[in-house]
């Protein structure tokens, strides 16, 4: 492994660990609130004892997030020198700001923790409440700046030199819309998977049946949402990549030939030698719907892309049918889910029911981590889409080897803690938060 690959999978390590703390701490402050409101609403003891449990959890995840997006900044100026030496001063901006959101999510968290008796209660829900919002700001600030990579904007490259720089149109991006509306939503979605994946398994196991009922259905609803808004984003998203990442989409798509009533490309196994996809479904026409509103527009393939110029088409492609297919049964869950709140209520109790969502519990992550191998390796050979390239942006220090050795045996360690850390939270549900086993009211 030389230089180059070792900075390049330092990088994913880092990134593929910090974004699931990341998600989560853009999500689980909006349950807390939505729960710590429906105590203040009901005075039901069950939603102040899961907003309790609950904030435990996010301070766990804010210092784990914390840790792992403090690497993932100091890696940028280590790994990458070339790159900060001539993006820092355009796309510094929103990691500027960023820092400020994090102050404040972190200000507001502790007065959250500490404020219980201490505060006049509706201020204390709304410290919550800014620990949420601050943590969507934190996360969409972040999300501007890597889209900035694949839209540059405000300055101007002539003869090797970065000039007129615009700091602001570069945080306002043409992506920053379509690519923060895109990983919000994941984030709920899978977010809300996950959390109430872990108390369905728990009101399987009939372990305090009230107080995971109450956790389940707030985050049910949550994922439910964000499942079925996902593919309207997902849509915009993909009209920008077509229009500004032409390469990016013929790899996801493993679109080999450019033409019109272009296929949509379902499975299949990328045949790069023959620029081929064996073993696929096509759906003739619909490639060119979704990206340009009509069956007979022509869409980019790669054989409009110099070859030097093509990300890998396999590793594009394979992430980007797993982030769909996860989406797609998402989607069906949240369905289902529906159609048992409006006609079948009697499932919402019912073994088989929950089970499903046991199952789901993993598949909104995943398909986060598919996406953004999407969105990084589908960027590929460019650090900066059309301006630099990633080899020419590594660093020259010898030894970024033993450095991802290291940086891999800190995050499993940090995974490790994590993990008991969790499910001693989990275990401690009947001894701390829910030892008056009261039954949670009719919603």
């Amino acid at each position: 492994m030389d230089n180059f690959i070792a900075a390049r999978s330092q990088m994913a390590l880092s990134l593929g660990f910090h974004i699931v703390f990341s998600c989560i701490g853009m999500v689980m402050p909006f349950f807390m609130a939505v729960a710590h409101f429906m105590w203040l609403r009901t005075g039901n003891e069950t939603y102040k004892n899961v907003t309790k449990a609950w904030s435990k959890g996010v301070a766990i995840f804010f210092a784990t997030g914390a840790v792992s997006g403090t690497v993932l900044s100091f890696e940028l100026g280590l790994l990458w020198p070339e790159f900060m030496k001539h993006a820092g001063p355009i796309f510094g901006m929103p990691f500027s700001l960023e820092g400020t959101a994090f102050f404040i999510e972190a200000i507001a968290l502790g007065f959250y923790l500490y404020g219980w008796e201490r505060f006049n209660r509706w201020f204390h829900w709304g410290t919550g409440v800014l620990v949420g919002v601050s943590g969507i700001v934190s996360g969409i600030l972040v999300v501007a700046a890597n889209s900035w990579m694949n839209s540059p904007a405000g300055f101007d490259y002539i003869d090797g030199k970065y000039t007129n720089i615009d700091p602001i149109k570069a945080m306002f991006n043409t992506g920053w819309f379509s690519q923060s509306l895109h990983m919000t939503i994941a984030a709920f979605a899978a977010t809300g998977f996950a959390v109430a994946g872990i108390h369905a398994l728990m009101i399987v196991r009939k372990r305090n049946i009230g107080f995971h009922t109450v956790a389940f259905r707030i985050t049910a609803v949550f994922a439910v949402v964000a499942a079925i808004l996902q593919p309207l984003s997902g849509d915009i998203s993909a009209k920008f990549v077509a229009k500004n990442q032409p390469a990016k989409l013929a790899a996801m798509e493993a679109h080999f030939k450019t033409e019109t009533y272009s296929p949509l490309i379902i499975g299949g196994i990328p045949d790069t030698a023959s620029h081929k996809v064996d073993y696929a479904i096509k759906l003739p026409g619909m490639l060119s719907l979704m990206v340009n509103d009509k069956f007979n527009s022509e869409v980019t393939g790669l054989d409009k892309i110099p070859v030097k110029y093509q990300p890998p088409v396999a590793v594009t492609h394979y992430a980007f049918q797993i982030m769909v297919a996860l989406g797609m049964a998402m989607l069906g869950i949240s369905l289902l889910y529906l159609l048992a709140i409006w006609k079948v209520k009697k499932w919402l109790t019912q073994a088989w029911f929950l089970k499903i969502f046991v199952a789901a519990t993993p598949l909104g992550f995943i398909a986060v981590e598919a996406g953004w191998t999407v969105t990084e390796v589908g960027r590929q050979p460019w650090i900066i889409q059309g301006v630099m390239r990633t080899a020419d942006a590594v660093t020259p220090m010898p030894g970024v080897i033993y450095s991802f050795y290291l940086f891999t045996a800190v995050y499993f360690s940090l995974a490790i803690a994590v993990t008991f850390l969790l499910g001693r939270q989990i275990r401690m549900v009947p001894v701390i938060y829910d030892h008056t086993n009261l039954t949670p009211q009719a919603s």
